[in-house]
């Protein structure tokens, strides 16, 4: 079945794509408020769903189907790290049934890496079996196992990229592998370098790969130097140069170093536009969702 939600039509009509990044809390109390919703409604075509990223949250189902009830449309957001294939068919399949449109695949990090370093993982299969997975529940209708589906399956797929993973050879690979196996866009990591993600451009370019997909640039305000230190030592992905952070420092006090960081953000928004092959961009809320706005006015967006 062709998927047929926001998200869909812009990607087929070739229009610039914003989408941002809401992260839901550990609460049983509903999160997604009117401020929210009101910040991730100006201009925005999809709004991801993150699951789990940092620790335990509420599920990123909850949060789709509260956000898409708010009129705001999601991108269900899915792990490999915390189910099996039994788990994430049948998930997927609740998915489907309440409405929801989009699908984000990732492995997800490591648990180390969160706030639950004693769990296990699971990575019964990685994000591009399932990203294989997807395509095959949505384009010939079976699960896995050739199991029937009843009703309709339409979910768009998407992946995620790291611009700055060494060797690029490699990158562009795995980048390739999961296009091939029906990712219809691409969200990448946040782009601070601006000079080495138009490397990547360019050798995704190369392969066809701008052509197949839609590339969306991960945009992150930092609030503060501080948070900036804490993402480079505990993500290794997060590429953040030197002369970032110190500039955010020179800022001075919490606001001011947060008015830095959202220019820093808006300034390379602009820069990123300018790189051919650049579908969109994708706002990492990192939890300030209300910052949205201020960062879509500050780029011009």
């Amino acid at each position: 079945m062709k998927p047929d939600g926001k998200l869909a039509n812009c990607i087929d009509s070739k229009d610039f794509i914003i989408t941002a990044e809401y992260l839901p809390r550990a609460s049983t109390e509903p999160s997604v408020n009117e401020a929210v919703v009101k910040a991730l409604n100006s201009k925005i075509k999809a709004v991801n769903v993150a699951d789990n990223p940092n620790g335990i949250v509420s599920s990123s189902l909850a949060g789709s189907v509260t956000l898409s009830c708010s009129g705001i449309e999601p991108v269900y957001q899915i792990v490999t790290r915390d189910r099996n294939r039994i788990a994430l068919q049948s998930d997927l399949l609740g998915a489907a049934s309440l409405g929801i449109k989009n699908v984000l695949c990732l492995s997800g990090y490591h648990q180390t890496l969160t706030d639950c370093p004693q769990s296990a993982n699971v990575y019964d299969i990685d994000s591009i079996q399932l990203i294989a997975a997807v395509t095959q529940m949505r384009d010939e209708g079976v699960l896995l196992d050739g199991t029937k589906i009843e009703g309709d399956f339409a979910m768009l797929v998407g992946a995620v990229a790291n611009p700055y993973l060494k060797p690029l050879e490699l990158n562009v690979l795995r980048l390739v592998k999961k296009v091939e196996a029906g990712a219809s866009f691409i969200q990448t990591q946040a782009v601070f370098d601006v000079k080495g993600f138009g490397e990547w451009m360019a050798m995704a370019r190369s392969e066809g790969i701008a052509e197949r997909t839609a590339i969306l640039a991960g945009v992150l305000a930092l609030n503060n130097a501080e948070e900036a230190e804490r993402l480079c030592e505990k993500h290794t992905d997060f590429n953040i140069p030197v002369e970032i952070i110190a500039r955010i420092k020179k800022a001075g006090d919490p606001e001011g170093q947060r008015k830095e960081g959202l220019a820093i953000a808006a300034e390379i928004i602009k820069e990123i536009r300018t790189i051919e092959g650049v579908r969109g961009v994708h706002i990492i809320s990192g939890g300030y969702e209300t910052t949205v706005p201020e960062l879509i006015t500050a780029s011009g967006l």
